[in-house]
């Protein structure tokens, strides 16, 4: 019997077994929840940043507390007023609404980054403010990303509610008021300026597509 194991021992074998590898799987489970923030790296306006970003934090957060980058500002820090709107890889989003974390690779533009290194503004930019297409201000910056956001969407292709069912998909987007108005109805502005808003993006938009 040198050298074999008895039905008893056996058992008991396995038994140890099933602990050892029941242990090391809470102990895994343990350590994976002390796990409360991990590094990215954003490209934010042209510059790569690497942070430790509690996985709690919003872009939004990230944007003004870690980066000294106001511009996005908190509205109502559910998704509905649009004054947080920032570029995520040419596109519009709300950054109250996204983890930072879930955002390692990504490109971000703000506000502050649509005139580049130089101190021209941005055509956009520059037709608000001739336009006068703000009051408090509050909600520009995110008014200002959005326009854009949505003259890329536009220039795609890519239709609204009262674009015409008839146009076609595979041609940019014609941009009237009503379009203008119904694109840029997630950015709310409590000042009211939104006839001079719409006058500004029109200002902008290329010939031959208004």
């Amino acid at each position: 019997m040198t050298g074999q194991h008895t039905p008893a021992g056996a058992a008991a074998s396995q038994a140890a077994t099933s602990r050892a590898t029941a242990s090391d799987a809470a102990a895994s489970r343990a350590a994976t929840s002390d796990v409360t923030a991990s590094e990215v790296t954003l490209r934010v306006n042209g510059k790569p940043y690497t942070l430790t970003v509690d996985h709690r934090r919003t872009l939004l957060d990230l944007l003004r507390e870690d980066l000294d980058l106001p511009g996005a500002k908190k509205g109502c820090d559910h998704g509905q007023c649009g004054a947080c709107t920032v570029l995520l890889g040419g596109r519009r989003v709300n950054s109250c609404l996204l983890l930072a974390v879930s955002l390692d690779g990504c490109d971000v533009t703000t506000v502050e980054g649509l005139s580049g290194d130089g101190e021209e503004l941005h055509p956009l930019q520059r037709a608000f403010q001739e336009r006068d297409a703000f009051q408090c201000g509050y909600c520009t910056p995110g008014q200002i990303c959005s326009a854009l956001g949505m003259l890329a969407e536009a220039a795609a292709g890519h239709p609204s509610h009262v674009t015409d069912p008839a146009a076609p998909a595979d041609r940019p987007a014609r941009l009237d008021r009503a379009e203008i108005r119904e694109r840029l109805s997630g950015n709310l502005c409590r000042c009211g300026a939104y006839p001079r808003i719409v006058e500004a993006v029109e200002d902008v938009i290329p010939r031959g597509r208004t």
